[in-house]
Order: C-alpha cells, then structure tokens, then sequence
C-alpha cells in the first residue's frame, strides 16, 4: 500500500494503486466512514433496548418467531433458533444466548429443561435438550397483529413487526444490559407488581417511585437511585444469617453474583487475612445456601460487617438507562419510562378498541343486510337477471328502501358478498337469531363506545385484570434498606501484631523481636507521640522509621471522639510546665503534628491515651530546688475542658518538675455511652454486636454473676474480658434486686435467691460452695414468674406450677441462700416475667405520672440522677455447655 499523503482525501476519492486499475482506500478515510457506520448500527440494532416495547431487536425477533411457531406446545430451543435466524442476520449463538436470558428471567418464556441457574452461574443445557414456548402472560400483553406495524426483514423475504406492541413496563420488569461504541446501557430490574400499581397510578397522574428488585433477593440501599439514571449508585448486600456462635448462612446474594464467584471473594479475603473464617460449604440447591464456619473466638456480628467491607457479599451497581427512540439513543429515568409505557398502552388499549368497534360496525351492517336479503327475498328478484352487471345492480335496487337503517352506505363488496351467500343459509335462516345477533352486537358496541370514552378507567382496569391473573407469586425479593458505612479498618481481621523498638525508631508488623505492642490488621493507621512532643499518624508497614525516643504507640483510629488524651509537657528547656486533655479525631497521614508549644527543648513529662475519655488524678513532683513553698501537690484532669489537638493546654506550675505519677484512677468525664456485650469474643463493644448492656457514664458500673455463682461488679472498658460461663452481664442498679435460681449440690434441691446488688470488684460467691452446685439461672428483670415443673411419678402427673417471685421469695441479703423450692420432686424451673405484676406497675406508674405531671425520666432529672436514655431488653441467661456430675441432678435446658 503507498503512504498516505499530507493532505487528507476528500470525499470518497481513490488513488490508483497499479496499471491494472485497482485502487487504495485510505485507512482515515474507512475509519471515518466505516467505523461510523458501524458504530451507529451497533447502537441502534444490538446492544440498546427500543423505549417503544422494550426490546432489544434479537429479543423482539425471538418473540415474533416464537409466535409464529405458537401451538400451545413446547418447541425444542434448537428449532426456535433456527425459525428465528430468518429473521436475525447474526447467527445461532447470539440468538440462543438471548433467549436463554429471557427464560431465566421467568416472565415471557416457559421453560422445560435445564435452563441453567442465575444463583450458580451454571450454563443451560445445549439447544437441542431444552424446551421453550411464550407463557400465558407474554400472549395476553406482547402480541396483537391488528395493532402491530410490519417492516421487511433483513433479506425482504419475510415480514417482521417494527415494534411489538407491548402493553406492559416489560423493559422495566425484566432490565436490561448492553455495550455498545461508545455507549452503554444498564437497567435494573423491578417488581412486577409494583410496576403495575406504578402504571396505575401514573395514569392517575400520579408520579411513580420505583426502587429495583432483583431476581437473587438480597438487601438494597435505593438512597442514591437516582431514578436509574448515570450517576446514580445502588448497594445490594446479601442476607446473612447466624446459626450459632461459629457458623453463618447466606441465604440471599447480590445482583450480578453467583454462589461461586462469592466464594471465590471470601477465600480470597480469608487468605489475605481480612477475615477469619475456618471452612467454606455450598449447599445451594434450588435456594442459596452458603455456610461459613467460623473458627473459636471470632464474632459472628464482627464477621458479617467483615464480609461486606471485603467480599461479594456487597456490591455497587451503577445504573445507566438509556434507550432507542426514533432512532436515537436517549437518557431516561425510570419514572419517566413508566409514564410512557402507560400512556403507550393506554393507546394500543385506545386503538384496540376503535378497531373492535370498527369490526362490530362491519359485522351489524353485514347481519342487517344478509336479514334484508332473505326476509325481502330480494335473491328472486335476480332470476330473471342475464348478466352479472344486472343481478348487481337488481340487488342494488332492492336494498335501497332500507339504506337508512345500515350503519354506513352499501358499497359493491357488499353486493358481490350477498351473491355469495349459499342456497342451504337462505333455507335455514332464523330471523329471531339474527334480531338476537344484532342486538348482541349492538350491546357490545354500547360498551366499547362507553369504554373508549373512559379509557383512562378502561386502561386501569386492564393493569389491575394483569395484576389479578400474573400477580401472584411476584411478591418483592430485595428488602430495601439504609445500610451504614463499614469502615473497613473497624471490621477487618487482625491478621498482624504491632511491634515497636523505641530507641532505633521503627515500627512495623515484621519486626518480631521487638516490642510487642497490640494486635492490628494491614489496614490500620498507627499513632506516635515522640517525647520532644511530636506526634505522627502513619499507614501501618512491615517496617519504617517513625523517630526515636518513642513515647507512645497505638493503632490509630479516626473520627473517635471518645479516645482522650491527657497530657503535660514542659515548654521550653526551662519553661511552664502546662497540662492539657484533647482529643485526635482526624490528621493528614505522614504529617508531623506538635502537641506542645513548639519551643526547642519542649518535653513531655506524662501522657495517657484513655479509650473512654477517663480523667485520673495525678500527683506532681518539683524538683529540690524549685522555690515553691509546696512541692508536691495533686493536679485532677477531669477540671480540664476537653480542647484540640493544637491547645497549648493551661499553666500546671511555673516551676521545674522531678516526676508526675498517678495517684487515682479516674471516670469517664464523657456523655453517656451505648454498650453493648459479645458473648462470642466476650467483650464490650459500641458496635451494636451482641446483647445490648444499657448506657454507661461516669462512674457506672457492669455487674457479672457467673455459672459457679461468683459475683463481681467493673467498670465498663472496652479491654475488659469476662469468663466463658456468665450467665448474666447488665449494668448495676443498687435499687433493683437480682433474682438466681441455683441447685445446691450437698443438698439436691432448687433454691431461689433474690438480693439487692452491692459494688465490689473482687469476686464473691451468692450460692453454696458444696461439690456440685451450680447457679442454673440469674435475671435482673423486676416482675417475675417462676415456672416449676416436676418430676412425673408412676401413677401420678403432677401438674406445672406458676410461682410469683415478687410475692413468695423476699428480697434478702447477699450472703443469704434463699428459698428451697420442693426437694427431689422438681425437674426444672424457669423465670418468666409477669404479665400481671409489670401492667400493675405500669398503672401505678401512669397514675404517678398524672399525680406529679412529670415522668419518671423527667423527676429523675429534677433530681440531679443520671438515667439511661432508653430501658436495655433483658439479659438472656447463658445456656450452660455443661453440668457438674451430681446425683439426681435435673437437666434446665
């Protein structure tokens, strides 16, 4: 090929290439022109849906030809392919692929045979095996030939429908998906149902909201839809179940995902080290079923926010809906759309209609005239006729009397379709079934005219007549939700351990012979704070330099709010010595900050980092020389405010200090805080994982009563772990009693315990300590019933008792070991709340209220108590793993 010159070719010029005439085409030139072409064709013929029916042109020749082979039998996929290839210039595989699509969507087509599964990603079997045919719904709403507009196909033999004539939002219903040049579309599937109350409601004028429901169910956040439009972004999770404490089940999965691309993403997160899993089963059969195992000491509820922040088990769609119309792509919004699909089919209902109405014209003017033709025996009067002009023109003459009685003017057709009728007709004509006929007729012809002028009403009724025969069974499948962002840093497994050498500098999970500091993930930031006042947020590394002489070191985390640091730093080489409490809540990575006044020589003197915003007191030190008449005097950093990182803090003294030491520990100075307990991990957390406890200030306290029957009350830090065997953790009340019900292992009987609550933090034991006691249960419910059931005897069927806690069992001291219940007859007790006894103490409550005219939260705040915001559910006892041997020892649980 020559070179192409400078200038451009205009035109389609051609430049001839040898002597014998042929020529070149320049490539700019075929690009321009070609590719264009392509592209447009690409657009308009394949990959985007048409706004009129809502198929892509495959789609709609799959349907035309599927009717046209209709029999109410089921056809092989092969032989519709085949059928359809007249039709569809593009080969069987394109053709087999998109009906296989459109079985699987479970609307238009149905199926026999293994039409694959949209849960597992398993293909269909070969077109040769399975079995198609249009369902009674894609009859009654896609196809009217009377009403549908035909155009050549691709090779002018056959005749194909421009656009079927769909009287349903289909494209809404089923989605659709195409990449074209240049151009993409993707719309998301929605509830059938929904779509028609939508349609029904945008007929009436109404703006219609719809939200996507996908074929695989799952959980959806709609809050940035956007009416389907770019731009717009949905979040689709799936249902994830927890079966126990070490295992969860996904049930549902996201839009776009198989059960085998999904585990695919929790292996692979599993093997980074983002979560902790043990085994992985796939149990899907006709419903997903994927089982997690988990291995001991992970939380389920920690887990499951790990899955989303790092698997398939969450995914982003992005929506982009575009369509065809008159030739050109166009941007709607799912409403949009809607509305003209329901003025669309309030027209196809109209111009049905108006051609019903047209036939029944027809066929009274047709009855009227074939009546008239007999009754008058006008057929007699053209024997005598010659010529076929005269038996016309004689029956012509004969009809005329009558013509004001015909709908419309007697042409010539009509006459030639008189001459048609047989001897056999004339002979057996009924007179009273033709008046029958023409009054049906015109009944009929009533109703339609009355139709067409309430077709908004008519068009409503055909939607909810839809709704009535294809509704059920179409039920929504996607839950919408408001899902809360997952920080990735807060979920994810700690598969690393911090570690720390403070004279060289360096920080890293891969310096294992160094200073261990705490566990952490690879995603986490760390905190530094050197001595001379600096302090540094870095992404965690397997090593890096961070500065010596290393103060403090910890994993970092943002926007926490609740994490104080109080600190006292001396200013200067000889400077004030200033005292500060300041949170950190968000910083520039790699950024070097000073919490102290940025003089040269600046030290700090004491630093804590306490998690819940605790304030200690301290005890100060000066130095020998220092001229102040006191020299050792305590400074309580709870009469400090709580300012930013870049405070400079108050004046603690002006004089040089030796050394600062902790001389109490100190409470939360914060607001009050949710807390809730995992009993997988056994810890406290503000995630919302586990039993909620109640909300803690202060000084608040948890108490703990464990199996054994030991009793002790703590504080509420977060690092605080609890045994295996509590049975009962909830915040300690002073005013409200506990209740136990033990079994005394000496004794062989039940006791019940009620006592008021007392602050102790060092262990103490509320049952006997016999061999084989053991405490069976423990609530901190006020208004309880127990229920006892005993033992049956030969004979004898002793009947369960209900036995008022309040009433029976007075409230003794701690040390006291409570009320024996029946000796050896008792098989079991269980505490209840009573119904009775809590809508009593509701009525008192009410009427005190209405005595008062404040609430009890109210009074309590008159009186200066801190009461929790809302009332924690109660603390579900812990089913015990095991029992004590004993005799005659009966099984609670």
């Amino acid at each position: 090929m020559s070179e192409t010159p400078d200038k451009e070719p205009e035109g389609n010029a051609e430049e001839p290439a040898n002597g014998n005439g042929s020529s070149v085409i320049h490539l700019q030139q075929m690009y321009r022109n070609w590719f264009l072409d392509y592209a447009s064709y690409v657009i308009l013929e394949r990959a985007v849906p048409a706004l009129e029916d809502g198929l892509k042109p495959v789609q709609r020749r799959i349907f035309h030809s599927m009717r046209e082979l209709e029999d109410g039998r089921y056809n092989k996929v092969a032989n519709l392919i085949g059928n359809t290839m007249k039709y569809h210039p593009h080969g069987d595989a394109s053709i087999g692929d998109a009906l296989v699509q459109l079985g699987q969507k479970e609307l238009a087509v149905d199926t026999q045979g293994n039409w694959g599964n949209i849960l597992t990603g398993d293909s269909a079997a070969a077109a040769r095996y399975i079995e198609a045919r249009l369902s009674k719904f894609a009859l009654d709403v896609i196809f009217n030939e009377k009403t549908t507009d035909w155009q050549n196909s691709y090779d002018g033999r056959n005749k194909e429908p421009v656009y079927l004539p769909v009287k349903f939002p289909l494209l809404l219903a089923q989605g659709a998906e195409g990449i074209a040049v240049g151009l993409a579309c993707k719309i998301l599937p929605h509830n059938f149902n929904e779509l028609i109350d939508a349609s029904i409601g945008a007929l009436k004028g109404k703006k219609p909201h719809l939200y996507p429901d996908f074929p695989t169910g799952g959980m959806a956040d709609v809050s940035n839809y956007n009416d389907g439009l770019k731009g717009g972004k949905v979040i689709v999770r799936a249902k994830i179940g927890i079966t126990d404490k070490k295992t969860l089940v996904i049930t549902e999965i996201p839009f776009g995902c198989t059960t085998s691309s999904l585990i695919d993403s929790v292996i692979t997160a599993n093997e980074k080290g983002k979560i902790k899993i043990k085994n992985i089963e796939d149990n899907t059969a006709e419903n997903v079923e994927i089982v997690i195992h988990l291995p001991a000491g992970v939380s389920p509820d920690k887990t499951i926010d790990a899955l989303y922040a790092f698997t398939d088990c969450a995914v982003s769609i992005s929506p982009n809906a575009c369509v065809i119309e008159g030739d050109k792509p166009r941007f709607l919004g799912m409403s949009e759309m809607l509305r003209i699909s329901a003025e669309r089919t309030q027209k196809l209902l109209q111009t049905e209609l108006e051609i019903r109405l047209n036939e029944l014209v027809e066929q009274f003017h047709y009855v009227s005239l074939e009546k008239i033709f007999i009754e008058k025996r006008i057929y007699r009067d053209i024997e005598e006729c010659e010529t076929w002009e005269d038996v016309l023109t004689t029956i012509e003459d004969g009809l005329k009397p009558y013509r004001k009685k015909l709908p419309r003017e007697i042409t010539r057709e009509d006459i030639i379709k008189l001459t048609e009728i047989k001897i056999k007709r004339i002979s057996k004509f009924d007179s009273f079934q033709a008046d029958k006929l023409m009054k049906d007729i015109q009944e009929e012809m009533k109703t339609v005219k009355h139709d067409l002028e309430n077709i908004v009403e008519y068009a409503v009724d055909y939607f909810k007549e839809i709704k009535k025969k294809y509704g059920t069974g179409r039920e929504r499948k996607t839950e919408i939700k408001s899902f809360d962002t997952i920080v990735a840093t807060q979920v994810a497994a700690s598969n690393q351990k911090l570690y720390v050498n403070r004279e060289e500098g360096f920080a890293g999970y891969g310096m294992k012979k160094d200073e261990f500091v705490c566990d952490c993930s690879d995603l986490d930031d760390i905190v530094i704070i050197r001595r001379d006042g600096t302090m540094l947020i870095n992404k965690i590394s397997e090593k890096s330099f961070v500065g010596k002489d290393i103060l403090y070191i910890n994993v970092f985390k943002r926007n926490d709010e609740r994490t104080i640091y109080n600190l006292v730093y001396r200013d200067g080489a000889r400077g004030n010595t200033m005292i500060k409490r300041f949170a950190v809540t968000a910083i520039i990575r790699d950024k070097e900050y000073m919490l102290t006044r940025g003089n040269p020589n600046s030290e700090i003197l004491y630093l804590t980092a306490n998690a819940n915003g605790e304030a200690e007191v301290v005890t100060v030190n000066l130095k020998a020389n220092a001229a102040a008449r006191n020299k050792i005097f305590d400074a309580d950093f709870a009469e400090l405010a709580i300012k930013g990182r870049d405070a400079m803090g108050n004046i603690l003294t002006k004089h040089p200090v030796r050394k600062i030491t902790i001389k109490e520990k100190g409470v939360s100075t914060l607001t009050a805080q949710k807390i809730w307990f995992d009993d997988t991990v056994l810890r406290l957390n503000a995630e919302e994982r586990g039993l909620y406890i109640g909300e803690f200030a202060g000084d608040d306290k948890i108490m703990v009563i464990t199996r054994d029957g030991g009793y002790r009350t703590c504080g509420f830090e977060f690092t605080t772990h609890f045994d295996k065997d509590t049975i009962l953790i909830a915040k300690l009340d002073k005013t409200k009693p506990l209740t136990i019900v033990y079994w005394e292992g000496e004794k062989k009987k039940f006791y019940i315990k009620r006592f008021l609550p007392e602050e102790s933090e060092k262990k103490s034991i509320l049952i006997s300590e016999t061999p084989g006691s053991v405490t069976e249960m423990a609530s901190a419910e006020e208004h309880l019933l127990a229920e006892i059931k005993y033992r049956q005897e030969k004979g004898k069927e002793l009947p369960d008792e209900m036995l008022s806690v309040d009433k029976e069992i007075p409230v003794m001291g701690i040390k006291a070991q409570g009320k024996p219940i029946n000796l050896n007859k008792v098989k079991e007790i269980r505490l209840l709340p009573d119904p009775n006894a809590l809508a009593a103490a509701k009525e008192k409550e009410n009427a005190e209220e209405e005595e008062t005219g404040l609430s009890p939260v109210e009074e309590a705040k008159a009186a200066k108590k801190i009461l929790p915001a809302a009332k924690a559910p109660a603390p579900k006892p812990v089913k015990p793993k095991s029992k004590p041997k004993g005799d005659d020892q009966p099984t609670l649980f």
